[in-house]
């Protein structure tokens, strides 16, 4: 059974009932119930057209629901007369299910979830092992996400920053279980970039390879983090440095910036360093303030005051950092590094130590309790 040839025809597939006027929800439990039977009875016996069969066997599926229900029987008449769509409507079908997908009723985490389920083709149980939650909690979601979007019509041009922001979250939540997230939300990236032409779309993209292109470098043998300037660079993957770099100076070309081409700029600089100490932070720093200026985030004003740090000097990036939030995630952590970059140990190992109590996750909560450890092992041997 190809697994991933289904994952990729089910948005199509799905958009297509949509067009002929399924309702979403009703549409996604016609197309499960389609797969189900390919799962069963592809191995045997493959079709020689499988979108084609998806297509029919979802579309009945839905007709004998619809049928089920006496009070929508004249909608079924409507529907089963509706021609098939023509060669090449799918790209814009499966476009309109990034933006529903989207959709602003939608929380963050439920409209990762309808991505990931609609668009990406993975099952429930997938994305439930994928979030480490209980399969039942991720069919609930999913649920009141297909509701919440149910008979929503789109006579607008959807909100492409939106899609954008929801495949960057689904990027930023890494891998567990079968389903590798990182790379789901690349290869969504990748079909959004195929149908439609937008700086954004493209930066954001080369914004996942270049970080991605770190990731056999980002963890030791032990699985233990590996601070970026301490990262065995002959690890990265230069074919996907290359790519990403490729497409963030396209993007730039058109001379509309976005966060996430900014972003990527910096992601590009740390790729095309040697070495750490090569790195560029001047030209870091720029890219910073052109992304504070963009949105004005909190966070990227924290990574700034990192960027100045290294630039212009601890103390600089102190100074920088003192006009933030402490309560801003990771903050203690950055105040940590600039500590003891500035020489002040002990202050920096109770640093470390106060950033390892609130770390979001194990493995960042190990290294900043060892970071503490090693200091303080220094402080007792002086």
């Amino acid at each position: 059974m190809d697994e991933a040839l289904l994952r990729t025809l089910t948005p199509t597939v799905l958009a297509i009932l949509v067009r002929r006027g399924a309702d979403f929800a009703a549409a996604e439990d016609a197309v499960q119930e389609a797969l189900l039977e390919a799962v069963r009875g592809w191995p045997g016996n493959p079709p020689r057209d499988p979108r084609g069969w998806l297509t029919t066997v979802a579309w009945r599926k839905f007709l004998d629901a619809t049928r089920a229900d006496a009070s929508r029987r004249h909608r079924e008449v409507r529907v089963d007369s509706e021609p098939a769509p023509a060669p090449g409507e799918e790209r814009d079908d499966t476009l309109q299910l990034y933006f529903l997908c989207a959709h602003p009723s939608l929380t963050p985490a439920s409209a990762v979830a309808l991505t990931l389920r609609a668009v990406g083709g993975l099952t429930t149980r997938q994305i439930a092992q994928a979030y480490l939650v209980p399969e039942a909690t991720m069919a609930q979601r999913i649920s009141r996400a297909k509701r919440t979007v149910s008979g929503v019509r789109f006579n607008r041009p959807g909100d492409v920053a939106t899609v954008l922001r929801v495949l960057y979250l689904v990027f930023n939540e890494g891998y567990s279980g079968d389903v590798d997230l990182a790379a789901e939300a690349i290869r969504l990236t990748r079909q959004l970039a195929a149908r439609v032409a937008h700086e954004e779309v493209a930066g954001l993209l080369a914004l996942m390879l270049l970080h991605h292109a770190r990731r056999p470098a980002r963890t030791a043998a032990d699985g233990s983090l590996v601070p970026l300037a301490e990262q065995d660079r002959g690890r990265w993957d230069t074919g996907l440095i290359t790519e990403g770099v490729a497409l963030l100076q396209g993007a730039l070309a058109l001379d509309r910036l976005g966060e996430f081409q900014a972003q990527a700029a910096v992601a590009a600089l740390h790729a095309d360093a040697r070495t750490a100490a090569e790195t560029d932070w001047v030209q870091i720093v720029g890219w910073y303030d052109e992304l504070v200026r963009l949105t004005g985030s909190p966070v990227a004003r924290l990574n700034r005051a990192v960027a100045v740090g290294e630039a212009d000097g601890p103390r600089a990036g102190l100074a920088e950092l003192a006009k933030l939030d402490p309560a801003l995630p990771r903050f203690r952590a950055v105040e940590a590094y600039l500590r003891e970059r500035d020489g002040d140990l002990a202050t920096a190992a109770r640093l470390y130590a106060d950033a390892a109590r609130s770390a979001p996750s194990l493995p960042e909560r190990d290294h900043l309790t060892r970071q503490a450890a090693r200091l303080n092992n220094r402080a007792d041997d002086t």
